[in-house]
């Protein structure tokens, strides 16, 4: 059976009968997610909520998901469970946008059509940290890094390529 998140729908049936969907979509299937995943396996689970608030098409959206990251850190993959609750607005365009309620922020939905992969996808992007770390203390450790010998030591000479620019400096003044 085909999954239908990735339909476009009209919003306004939707909102008039306060529909509820469900859903878990592979996280392979966010486009805009992609790029900052360490791997695409697992899933996004949870639901949307359509309804009006103040004449206005709205979506309730919950959902969540363990993602693996990169950790900034160590620069290892790590998993880190996030979780997203959140009502938004759907607008057409920005002259719309502007009647929206109070204190929701809005989801651009063209011609009143969305999908619940879109609204799950911009969800869980608000929902990801700035900075994906390891818990303190849990990081991959990192080698040790090797003390340069100093000059005549072991044979190898360390480079200094700027030893002797104040010297330089001075003479030319």
């Amino acid at each position: 059976m085909p999954e239908d998140w990735s339909k476009l729908r009209d919003i306004d049936p939707l909102a008039d009968a306060g529909v509820r969907i469900e859903f878990s979509i592979p996280l392979s299937e966010f486009p805009r997610l992609r790029a900052q995943l360490a791997h695409t396996d697992g899933l996004a689970s949870g639901s949307v909520r359509f309804g009006r608030r103040d004449g206005a098409a709205i979506a309730h959206v919950h959902l969540s998901a363990i993602p693996g990251l990169r950790c900034q850190r160590c620069l290892e993959p790590m998993r880190l469970s996030v979780s997203g609750d959140d009502t938004v607005a759907l607008v057409a365009d920005d002259a719309e946008a502007g009647r929206a309620p109070a204190g929701l922020d809005t989801v651009l939905a063209p011609g009143h059509r969305v999908s619940v992969r879109d609204l799950a996808e911009e969800e869980l992007l608000l929902s990801l940290p700035l900075v994906a770390l390891h818990a303190e203390g849990q990081c991959a450790p990192q080698p040790a890094a090797e003390a340069a010998p100093e000059s005549g030591a072991g044979g190898a000479e360390t480079q200094r390529p700027f030893e002797r620019l104040g010297e330089l400096l001075r003479r030319d003044k």
